[in-house]
């Protein structure tokens, strides 16, 4: 009988990791920390697709309240603000209606609403990116003829054509003598407006129970044949999930101290505890803000975790 082909085995432990991964966070009592971490993850990774490159680090930074976002005073002439990337990242979840993804959600717009820190830092990105982000969520959603790879694969293939072509005559510039210019400041990072969805696809082609936000899986430059697509993608599946599996282990061993920590009943370190392990470093006024509690209070509590 003849062995199964490298790109065949690999397809299959891809999908036997999925399984797994999506699993346990379907039965994780940490599965919302991980889902916290995940979106952080997967913000950074369409980040650097983007254009704009940053680590979890520099997101953690923003939302625990020590920095303005990555990179917006630098000076630096980014194609794309990270307030429109991280706030772009965000909604592309939000029509996950399982109640961990809506209280997941929850918290992290309590500690920091990407809606309104959009509208200050990214408006004008919002506007120029956000018709093609649309479109590209709508044939996210649609549905697929299986739920496979490949099925995801020629899916992205068409969308990626569908954005670069919506939005190419915006870079068609005529000069004052009447010759036609054509300009190509944005298109090459706009793949990334497709990779935002796809976690969003993997649930909705019935490969996952759940949206799992860091599993981005498209490089900066993916290529155009499908086929060579789906083999790039179960790649990088493989090794995400492989990734994603190590980092709940991690959140379930830090679990179990945050679990030991010494309060009353009705003391709220046990859970500032767990926020702990998805926003490090919070600082009082963010965790006055999350456990609407006192600054006072708030100061005692994040004292009490050190």
């Amino acid at each position: 009988m003849a062995s199964p082909s490298p790109s065949c085995a690999s397809s299959e432990q891809a999908m036997l990791l999925l399984g797994r991964l999506d699993g346990r966070l379907q039965n994780s009592p940490w599965a919302d920390i991980w889902l916290a971490r995940a979106r952080l993850q997967g913000a950074a990774q369409l980040a650097g697709l983007a254009g704009v490159p940053i680590d979890v680090r520099h997101l953690q930074d923003w939302v625990c309240g020590r920095t303005s976002p990555p990179r917006a005073s630098e000076g630096l002439n980014d194609p794309v603000s990270v307030a429109a990337v991280f706030h772009l990242a965000i909604e592309a979840s939000v029509g996950d209606n399982g109640p961990l993804a809506r209280a997941t959600l929850n918290v992290c717009r309590t500690v920091l609403d990407d809606r309104s820190e959009a509208e200050v830092w990214a408006g004008s990105d919002l506007a120029y990116f956000g018709p093609a982000w649309r479109q590209a969520r709508t044939e996210a959603q649609a549905p697929y003829p299986s739920p496979s790879l490949p099925s995801i694969a020629d899916r992205i293939t068409a969308m990626l054509k569908t954005v670069v072509v919506a939005e190419q005559s915006a870079v068609d510039v005529t000069a004052i003598d009447g010759r036609t210019l054509t300009l190509e400041p944005r298109s090459r990072d706009r793949a990334w407006l497709v990779a935002s969805h796809v976690p969003a696809m993997l649930h909705h082609a019935g490969l996952t129970l759940g949206i799992l936000p860091s599993l981005i899986l498209l490089p900066k430059f993916p290529p155009h044949g499908a086929g060579e697509l789906t083999d790039v993608i179960t790649r990088s599946l493989l090794v995400a999930c492989q990734s994603g599996l190590k980092d709940l282990d991690w959140i379930e061993r830090q679990g179990s101290k945050a679990l030991a920590v010494s309060a009353t009943r009705r003391s709220r370190a046990p859970l500032l505890a767990r926020l702990a392990l998805a926003y490090p470093g919070l600082r009082p006024s963010a965790v006055a803000r999350l456990l609407d509690i006192t600054p006072q209070g708030a100061r005692k509590l994040v004292a009490k975790l050190r």
